[in-house]
């Protein structure tokens, strides 16, 4: 009984389907592999249209915003080159000058407080037309209100006289 099992024939039966079940296994996998490469293709070549159409909107939207961003600094430019615009922006600039010193140097507040206050008493003598260039303007010109130019706000200016910070008598 076992030897014909093992017979030459048999044996090469045994060999022919095993070889056969090896051959379908081998051509499915190969099958499976090809539709796998297939739908990987598909999805790669979709993936780079929607990345190129992507890029494409990322540059429009660049070369809006530069040409935005090139027009609002000319704007700036052009709002800055006007007379009073170029008054207040050195005022902020000395005004943040001001405020970064008294900040990092420890002897510059008293003296700056100082100065401010020489200033302002400068100011005030000549709108009220003691000082020689102010009389002679106001003879010229003639007088106007002398309160409309006060450069102070008026807690500021009696700081100022005081010889106190702002911050303290406010």
């Amino acid at each position: 009984m076992f030897k014909d099992l093992f017979s030459p024939t048999n044996t090469f039966m045994y060999g022919f389907v095993l070889c056969g079940i090896f051959l379908v296994q081998s051509w499915w996998a190969h099958f499976k592999t090809k539709r796998d490469l297939k739908r990987y293709k598909g999805m790669l070549s979709d993936k780079l249209e929607l990345d190129s159409k992507q890029n494409q909107d990322v540059k429009k939207e660049q070369t809006t915003l530069k040409q935005e961003n090139e027009n609002l600094r000319m704007q700036l430019t052009r709002l800055n080159e006007r007379p009073d615009n170029k008054l207040q922006r050195e005022l902020e600039i000395l005004a943040r000058a001001e405020k970064q010193m008294v900040i990092s140097a420890p002897g510059f507040a008293p003296a700056w407080e100082m100065a401010k206050s020489t200033a302002l008493s400068q100011l005030e003598e000549e709108e009220k037309g003691k000082s020689f260039p102010q009389k002679v303007f106001r003879k010229l010109i003639g007088s106007g209100s002398s309160q409309s130019n006060v450069a102070l706000p008026e807690s500021a200016a009696s700081a100022a006289k005081n010889g106190t910070p702002a911050a303290s008598a406010a």
